[in-house]
């Protein structure tokens, strides 16, 4: 979800949410997930900053991990492009105006509006698998969110920005900040881009049986 509302998500929602997804899998019990979440205040102050690196132009932080392969090959090539075009087509973006492009990009930044916000780290020494656990934490997380009435947006844009986001909230140097999460309850007069497209069965599975 990429707007929402300013209506406040209850602390007790948020507790009751991240209670339940610690029992998301994890190899050898690690749960390498290191959780901040942030509202009020603390939200603002980050998002503040965030904007005024926005609107300064000042470059991104150097990236510590790599998000996408920088060749990526096919199908996985032609997913990317083909969801840039639908996203950007459904807000009346052409590919070639990248201001406008950049301009859409920095609600990542303001969290799409939202009023509560969630920021994964994991630990430098951890290795693959544990990102994977990760992973299966964060989306435990939402849709437990969404049995909540809430919606959410995993963002790995945040770290982008991730020194604006240790100034805020101190983590530990052992940390790496993986993703941000927007969380909040979604603005229907928000003219949503639609959802990306999933290949088909057969492109992604592979059954193995007597048939």
């Amino acid at each position: 979800m990429r707007g929402f509302t300013d209506r406040e998500v209850p602390r007790e929602v948020l507790e009751r949410v991240l209670s339940a997804a610690a029992w998301a899998p994890s190899g050898s019990n690690l749960q390498p997930w290191n959780a901040y979440v942030l509202t009020g205040g603390p939200l603002a102050e980050l998002k503040k900053r965030a904007g005024e690196r926005v609107a300064s132009g000042d470059a991104w932080d150097e990236p510590e991990y790599e998000q996408y392969p920088p060749a990526l090959k096919s199908p996985y090539r032609e997913r990317q492009f083909a969801f840039g075009e639908q996203r950007y087509g459904a807000l009346g973006i052409q590919r070639e105006d990248l201001e406008a492009r950049q301009r859409a990009a920095s609600a990542n930044w303001d969290c799409f509006g939202a009023p509560a916000a969630l920021f994964c780290y994991v630990d430098r020494d951890l290795g693959r698998p544990q990102w994977s656990d990760a992973g299966m934490f964060l989306q435990t997380v939402m849709l437990l969110l969404r049995a909540e009435g809430l919606h959410s947006c995993a963002q790995m844009s945040w770290a982008k920005y991730r020194k604006t986001v240790a100034e805020v909230l101190s983590p530990p140097d052992d940390l790496m900040l993986f993703c941000g999460m927007s969380i909040g309850y979604q603005d229907v007069t928000v003219d949503h881009t639609p959802r990306a497209d999933r290949a088909p069965l057969d492109e992604t599975v592979t059954f193995v049986d007597d048939r």
